[in-house]
Formats: structure tokens, C-alpha cells, sequence
């Protein structure tokens, strides 16, 4: 079964249990994770790059996909913030309903109302099971097997190692499959790799919060 096209969908798999929807992370961390593929999207289209510890508009031109679009906007409407870390808390504010409604208008997933009548909330459920396992079993079958991951699935791969979800995607195996997966993640371009950096930053910080709290 094919992958879906853009990361922030799969990286939404792959936080979420493929029956359920419910994330296997921690609410900021999921945010963060889903800010940061969204700006690896916008990356991956040529629109972004990142420097060191900056990130910086290299094209305008607005992208098809609207939510690319609306992150894109935001970037060039205010020039003077360049830091990443900072965009990504901005982002990670809503990128998960943002990325749950693009998905939902696409069919990936459904709307669940859950809770009592009068304190009910809306919940993203996959519409469809094999297809959000996908990226899961993917990743975990390539990496366990050392296999070499493409580009995409670096990035995916990455995502998972910096918002800490890899403990779990390769929970019972043995200390050289998860040194394989770092060894993967950074072959990534250097680019990709200052984001991932400082998505790792903010999501260690949001963890020893989380814990102390």
C-alpha cells in the first residue's frame, strides 16, 4: 500500500494507534512533531530552509495544498522572526487539528464524537486501518531488517527519533536496529537536519516539563 504524499499525514499515523486514534505521545510532543513535518513540507516543496538554528524563505510562490499555503503565508508575513524553535511553538499550537482536518477533507480519517451528551468532544479516527498502519509497519519492518530508508521515509524516520516516538516503534529490539535507525536519520540534509535538531530541543524541553509537573 502506498504512502500518503505529505509527512505531516504520515507522521499523524504514525503518533496515533491505527484503531483508536489515540496518540502514542504526549500531547506537546505530537504538536511539535506535526509542526515540524509541516515545515519539512514546505522544505521538501522548495519554499524553506534552515541554517543553523534559523529558518529562512527562499520562495514565495504559494504551494497547491492549502495548508502549506496557510503555514507558507505566516513565514513570509513576518520576516523578522527567524528562529525555528519559535515558529515551531508557533505552529504546534494547531497543527493537529490543522493536519487532522486536512486529513478528514482528504478521507484518511473520521470524525468520532466521544464523551458524555454534555461534555462531548470530536476525536480523529482513521477511516481506514491498513492505511494508517502503514507508515508504522513500513518503518519497522525496513529498519529491523536494515533496510536503507529513502528520503521521505528519513524524514518520517527522524520525526519519530526527535519527538522520542522510537522507543516504541522498535520496542524489543536489539541495541544495532535502533543504532541503524540514527545512522539513517542522519544521512538527512543538512537542513533537514538543524530542524530535526531543534525539534529534538523543544521536545526534551516539553518532556522534563511534562515530568516535573
Amino acid at each position: 500500500m502506498p504512502s500518503t504524499v505529505r509527512l505531516a499525514d504520515e507522521f499523524f499515523y504514525l503518533a496515533h494507534d491505527d484503531q483508536t486514534g489515540r496518540s502514542r505521545l504526549f500531547e506537546s510532543a505530537t504538536a511539535y512533531g506535526l509542526a515540524a513535518a509541516l515545515l519539512a513540507e514546505l522544505y521538501g516543496e522548495g519554499r524553506v530552509t534552515f541554517e543553523g538554528r534559523r529558518l529562512r524563505v527562499i520562495n514565495t510562490v504559494p504551494p497547491k495544498d492549502w495548508l502549506q499555503h496557510l503555514v507558507l503565508d505566516r513565514l513570509v508575513a513576518e520576516p523578522r522572526h527567524t528562529e525555528t524553535r519559535t515558529w515551531l511553538a508557533y505552529f504546534a499550537t494547531a497543527a493537529h487539528e490543522q493536519v487532522a482536518t486536512r486529513m478528514w477533507q482528504l478521507g484518511l480519517l473520521r470524525q468520532q464524537q466521544v464523551g458524555r451528551l454534555w461534555r462531548q468532544r470530536t476525536v480523529y479516527v482513521p477511516a481506514d486501518m491498513n492505511t494508517a498502519a502503514w507508515s508504522w509497519a513500513r518503518l519497522s519492518f525496513q529498519l529491523r531488517n536494515h533496510q536503507r530508508l529513502n528520503a521521505f521515509d528519513v524524514a518520517l524516520a527522524g520525526l519519530a527519533v526527535h519527538t522520542q516516538l522510537d522507543p516504541i516503534l522498535l520496542d524489543g529490539t536489539p541495541v544495532a536496529v535502533r543504532a541503524f535507525l540514527r545512522q539513517q536519520v542522519e544521512q538527512a540534509p543538512p537542513p533537514l537536519r538543524d530542524l530535526l535538531a531543534d525539534l529534538g530541543a523543544v521536545v526534551g524541553s516539553a518532556v522534563l516539563s511534562h515530568r516535573t509537573t
